[in-house]
């Protein structure tokens, strides 16, 4: 036997012993007419996406030891006020205080006034910035209650267009119609974690109405555990072949 032929013999036998991965630590590249968007997944709803000279940061949160290798941010967007989103501990011992970060009015009233460069983005609207352009969606539990964990209005969705792009973030949203009616997405990301957002049926069930080219599944551990990502991923693949389910390693760093 070959030395590569051991190799592929080695390989082969310790997929049989443990299985395959479920999930694939690694950082995909999008095509645009500007210029490769790099997606770098960091950890639950924690993402990185570079585009040119533009590094943005979605929701840092956690450890500094997580954004080892990642590039500094030149923009912040934060989705909601709870600690898995909005993190002031990560943004100081990160240094983030000169970097742009923009949110809604409920998470910049959190920041501490060490944290100035700052702007306020409210649902249906949206800025643009270094040829990005950012549109805040809204994000919400259902049913609508005076005491829901994501009251509507509270937080934002993000849809950012990057070279023509479309990559939609949905922050902790359950099945609600502003997200089924999205359009044209290139690649989107969608929670799926109860009590907090939604259970796997009801997210396959919007990723099927809103059709998006690829969706990654992140933002799954819940009071339960994970969520069953590739149960997800059966019911969006076998409901709409075009929809790719791209499954990443959000949780073993």
């Amino acid at each position: 036997m070959t030395y590569s032929n051991k190799c592929i013999f080695l390989v082969c036998s310790v997929l049989l012993l443990f299985g395959v991965p479920k999930t694939i630590a690694q950082n995909d590249k999008l095509s645009t007419k500007n210029g490769d968007l790099t997606i770098i997944p960091i950890n639950h709803a924690t993402l990185a996406l570079k585009w040119q000279n533009e590094v943005i940061y979605i929701d840092p949160s956690g450890s500094t030891n997580l954004f080892n290798g990642v590039p500094k941010p030149t923009l912040i967007l934060i989705t909601d006020i709870h600690g898995d989103h909005l993190n002031v501990n990560t943004l100081e011992n990160m240094k983030f205080q000169d970097v742009k970060i923009i949110g809604p009015q409920a998470v910049l009233d959190q920041l501490p006034a060490s944290f100035s460069n700052v702007t306020s983005l409210g649902n249906s609207n949206d800025l643009d910035i270094n040829e990005v352009n950012i549109a805040a969606i809204p994000m919400y539990n259902l049913p609508e209650t005076s005491d829901s964990r994501h009251p509507k209005g509270r937080g934002n969705g993000y849809v950012l267009t990057i070279g023509g792009k479309r990559i939609y973030i949905s922050g902790d949203t359950e099945d609600i119609e502003e997200m089924r009616s999205l359009k044209k997405i290139d690649v989107a990301f969608v929670c799926m974690n109860l009590p907090y957002t939604m259970e796997v049926d009801a997210a396959a069930s919007a990723v099927l109405d809103f059709k998006p080219k690829i969706v990654y599944p992140f933002h799954y551990r819940g009071k339960g555990g994970f969520s069953d990502v590739d149960k997800f991923k059966n019911l969006v693949e076998s409901g709409n072949k075009s929809i790719e389910v791209r499954l990443r390693d959000w949780y073993s760093k």
